[in-house]
């Protein structure tokens, strides 16, 4: 059974930090391409960061040079470090593999993020 269970939301002040990490089960977790998804209110679950099995990352225009996702293989986690934090990054972020398993989506629970100005 795939589960993927993240950790590290909350509260924080404009110009702060968080760091997010996800606890993969279930899967080869190095084969896979792992993403991070936010849904604000109101608006739809955007892409925001992704790391390829061999370690190539994509980011979302809105948090290039502010997040930064990274995966140890060996601890089956993938993290998104978050800095600069601006008010427009609250969200429920949602930990994903990205692609489908045997034609079955895998995401996490989802966890909050709130950056008060």
């Amino acid at each position: 059974q795939v589960q993927l269970v993240e950790s590290g939301g909350g509260l924080v002040q404009a110009g702060g930090s968080l760091r997010l990490s996800c606890a993969a089960s279930g899967i080869i977790f190095s084969a896979y391409a792992m993403g991070w998804y936010r849904q604000a209110p109101g608006k739809q679950r955007e892409l925001v960061a992704g790391i390829s099995s061999g370690g190539d990352t994509n980011y979302a225009d809105s948090v290039k040079g502010r997040f930064t996702i990274s995966r140890e293989n060996a601890k089956k986690t993938v993290s998104l470090q978050m800095n600069s934090l601006k008010p427009e990054d609250t969200a429920v972020y949602y930990c994903k593999v990205l692609g489908r398993i045997l034609g079955v989506d895998y995401w996490g629970k989802g966890i909050l993020v709130t950056v008060s100005s």
